[in-house]
């Protein structure tokens, strides 16, 4: 109880800080940026280094009300075939853009729900992206699954166009839960599209998971990860709800009263962490949890862990090209974003435009700013040495912070001249700590809760 005072005292419950995916955040982006940056960016592109893409489908046949992503329902399949003509139509502007040679060393498709695509279309769309950017050898091909909208069919339309990584989003097992979030998912149902993963060859899977739900508590969420270690995912990702109806507005379809409160939420986000650890997977940053032998432990292992708009990764392509509405694109000179609205998004491919709406362009300190908070928040700890090495001079306008750092928190960290580490005592707190470093913070912006 003294830690959890502790942990209060210093913001844990009160905070709401940014997640940092990236570094400025998507609310610093300013209209000022977009297409034009986003060519320029595109076109002067090393062919030699391989690229990432992430593709964004829009759409759901049910809205969960716990979600706060870019989607619409659709009982129908023609503004899905639609928004795939749109897509390859962003296909073919981009590609007398990119320079020749320039292959694809991950692809992910989000949303939304990919599995909303059938056979089909499943496949029009990936030989769409493959004609334009051609993937290394060493490609990998994961998809966003929900369980209760995919079939053998479409999974193995999946796996023979490269599908080798699959993430399930589960959230919770719970009937009680799931019927306060919208999202009635059967335990079987689940079940069945693992094995059917599996026999297709799919045999690196990850399981999505959600603790600060409404009606959760310690007993039904260690039911839930009872079942998910039966499934025996290679990874897990543990959320923690962000409830932000402002920005949600489905969200106020949720009873705010049955959301557990913060010490209680803090609580079960720590038991489920023992539960994962204790069943042999390692912890990976804030939130993830993998098998020793995955390439994110070793990532990890290895500090060569990376943090982008999917959460945490072991991916080392520099660049990320997002293709379609709300898309981010990670570029050498900043940060591109799609038009948002899937409306706008469309209106503008179809005017031959690219699609960049808003953006923002590295300066003055922004990568190492960004450098740093990255660190933090996949290794606890901010290699000083690194960072001079990487920004000379420059890398000294963060001691100030630092010194300010390790006076307010104390034994929870530690600071000398090769780095400041966050002992596992103050890792609740390391998305406050990395908001320190954060010189670009909007008004008006509320973020998610800290803990």
């Amino acid at each position: 109880m003294k830690q959890i005072d502790r942990l209060r005292s210093l913001g844990l419950f009160d905070a709401r800080v940014p997640r940092y995916t990236s570094y400025p955040t998507a609310p610093v982006f300013s209209p000022a940026v977009g297409a034009a940056q986003q060519a320029q960016a595109l076109a002067a592109l090393d062919p030699s280094v391989p690229v990432s893409v992430y593709l964004h489908i829009p759409f759901c046949e049910r809205l969960c009300w716990f979600c706060a992503c870019r989607t619409q329902g659709t009982q129908s399949l023609s503004p899905v075939e639609h928004y795939i003509d749109v897509l390859e139509q962003e296909l073919a502007l981009l590609k007398p853009i990119l320079p020749q040679g320039l292959r694809m060393g991950r692809m992910h498709w989000g949303g939304g729900t990919p599995t909303i695509l059938p056979p089909h279309l499943i496949h029009r769309l990936a030989r769409a992206v493959r004609a334009v950017i051609p993937p290394t050898e060493a490609h990998e091909f994961s998809v966003e699954i929900d369980p209760t909208l995919v079939d053998r069919d479409k999974i193995a339309a999946l796996a023979q166009e490269g599908m080798n990584r699959a993430s399930l989003g589960i959230q919770d097992f719970d009937p009680m839960v799931q019927k306060a979030i919208g999202r009635m998912q059967p335990h079987d149902v689940t079940r069945a599209c693992v094995e059917d993963l599996r026999a297709a060859g799919i045999t690196s899977l990850n399981a999505d998971l959600v603790y600060g739900l409404p009606h959760q508590d310690i007993a039904r969420l260690d039911d839930t990860i009872s079942k998910v270690l039966d499934l025996d995912p290679d990874r897990v990702a543990l959320f923690g709800y962000a409830h932000v109806p402002w920005v949600a507005k489905r969200q106020q379809l949720i009873d705010e009263a049955a959301l557990p409160g913060e010490t209680d939420r803090h609580g079960l986000a720590v038991h489920a962490a023992a539960r994962l650890i204790g069943a042999g997977q390692s912890a990976i940053g804030i939130d993830h949890f993998a098998k020793p032998a995955d390439n994110l432990a070793r990532a990890a292992q290895s500090g060569h862990l990376r943090r982008n708009f999917q959460g945490y990764t072991d991916d080392t392509c520099p660049t990320l090209i997002g293709l379609g509405a709300s898309s981010i694109s990670r570029l050498p000179t900043g940060y591109v974003q799609n038009a948002p609205a899937t409306a706008a998004y469309m209106q503008r491919i179809q005017a031959g435009e690219l699609p960049g709406a808003r953006g923002h362009m590295m300066q003055g300190d922004d990568l190492l700013r960004g450098r740093a908070i990255e660190m933090l928040m996949c290794d606890f700890r901010l290699d000083r040495a690194a960072l001079r090495q990487a920004f000379g001079p420059q890398a000294a306008t963060l001691d100030a912070t630092l010194a300010t750092l390790a006076a307010r928190y104390g034994d929870l960290v530690t600071l000398d001249e090769t780095a400041l580490t966050i002992h596992p005592e103050g890792r609740p707190l390391t998305r406050i700590i990395a908001s320190a470093f954060d010189a670009h913070v909007p008004d008006g912006i509320r973020y998610s809760q800290a803990s």
